[in-house]
């Protein structure tokens, strides 16, 4: 029996079946920020037999480390093993699903239907959910993993709302979804561009985004673009769903899921934050929630690429194609990250990330506590000496604060 979505509690309507939010992670700091910024789940890749090669990824040693951290603060781990095996890639799968049941993950997520077989056979404590690279789209595909034994699903990004909401009406396992992140031009990232390209295999962790490329268009030998027509390059624009997220919840989505293992940690802290305060927001009290545009604002804080919906509608246009429209830049610059506070003398010890001085407004946000500006009055070097400017990367000081502060804290600059 399907749990129910919401229930009446103390006269009010309160959502009891409240989503997971799953987070990218590409090393293990990432990993931390995503938890301490309030992920359910985090889902990372190994050294072997993961898409995102370009990550810094997992040896087994580190797993160990990610999932005692992220279980000491009720978070799980799941490790993609997502690639498309050819023969070549057989040898060691079983040893390393054994290594990582050992290592205590919660979840596996395959694309290969031989590596969910295997991964049965053992008998693992870990959950085994099927990739978004299958582009998983109907109720039959879902009832056909479910048969094979499989906890989970990851739709495809090209799966509608409407038909969404039809797999969850009848699925057997769970469902997750994407709400956050980059695209692809194929289907759910099974692309053949990057072979033939740079011979590098999309599909076994290779991909070298040869869609995000500049072309050069031609007719008839005749070159089109100039400097009125820039190249051509094929990427679409970043999916963002913040707007649709109380659909979501109501139609009793399983887990949502955010893209980008090789983003910052600005990036990750901004995005998980974000989408926690919404889905708490809405969960505690959805028939009185209000959108505000604070939730979209504090997303463009972090770096992103224009965004669209998505195949959300059931449809996509040119209007959801970048066409070199291609702004990455935050509309605020990370620039330090707490990592000691003295409550007496109200001055914080921060880790500097970007150049900041004496004079610049800055914004600090947490998952603890709302956002907070002040201007930046005295910055203190490891020597105690009192210094203008803070333009060494890494480097430890100390800055005079206004408000209480607390550890894993960061701070955006903000433009003027």
């Amino acid at each position: 029996m399907k749990k129910p979505i919401s229930k009446i509690i103390d006269g009010k309507r309160v959502i009891v079946k409240k989503p997971e939010l799953l987070a990218p992670a590409g090393n293990l700091e990432k990993l931390k920020v995503a938890v301490l910024y309030g992920a359910d789940a985090v889902f990372i890749g190994g050294k072997e037999f993961s898409l995102r090669s370009l990550a810094s990824n997992f040896p087994i040693s580190e797993i160990e480390e990610a999932v005692k951290f992220a279980h000491s603060h009720g978070c799980k781990v799941h490790v993609t093993c997502n690639i498309v095996l050819h023969n070549e890639n057989l040898e060691g799968i079983k040893e390393y699903l054994m290594a990582l049941d050992k290592a205590g993950v919660d979840a596996i997520i395959v694309a290969d239907i031989n590596i969910m077989m295997i991964a049965k056979s053992l008998n693992p404590a870990f959950e085994i959910h099927v990739s978004t690279q299958t582009s998983t789209l109907n109720s039959k595909a879902v009832e056909f993993y479910h048969d094979l034994g499989v906890d989970r699903v990851v739709l495809g990004r090209e799966t509608s709302y409407e038909n969404l909401r039809s797999i969850m009406e009848q699925s057997p396992v769970d469902i997750e979804y994407f709400i956050h992140g980059a695209m692809c031009i194929n289907y759910s990232g099974r692309c053949m561009l990057s072979n033939y390209f740079s011979a590098r295999d999309a599909n076994r962790g290779g991909c070298s985004q040869s869609c995000r490329w500049y072309y050069d268009l031609f007719e008839n030998g005749n070159k089109l673009n100039d400097e009125t027509m820039p190249p051509f390059s094929m990427s679409s624009k970043d999916m963002c769903l913040i707007n649709q997220i109380d659909k979501l919840i109501e139609i009793g989505v399983d887990s949502f899921k955010i893209e980008g293992r090789m983003k910052s940690i600005h990036y990750i802290a901004t995005v998980v934050s974000t989408y926690r305060k919404l889905i708490d927001a809405y969960c505690e009290d959805p028939d009185n929630f209000v959108m505000s545009d604070f939730y979209k604002d504090e997303l463009f804080k972090a770096a992103n690429r224009a965004t669209c919906e998505g195949f959300f509608d059931g449809s996509v246009d040119e209007n959801d194609q970048l066409f070199n429209l291609r702004d990455e830049h935050p509309t605020q610059d990370f620039c330090m990250r707490v990592v000691a506070f003295d409550h007496d003398a109200m001055m914080a010890t921060v880790e500097q990330r970007n150049y900041f001085k004496v004079g610049d407004e800055v914004e600090f946000f947490s998952p603890k506590h709302e956002n907070r500006k002040m201007t930046i009055t005295q910055i203190k070097n490891s020597a105690d000496e009192s210094v203008g400017v803070a333009n060494h990367p890494m480097e430890l000081l100390q800055i005079k604060v206004d408000f209480p502060l607390d550890v894993h804290d960061m701070a955006r600059k903000l433009r003027k």
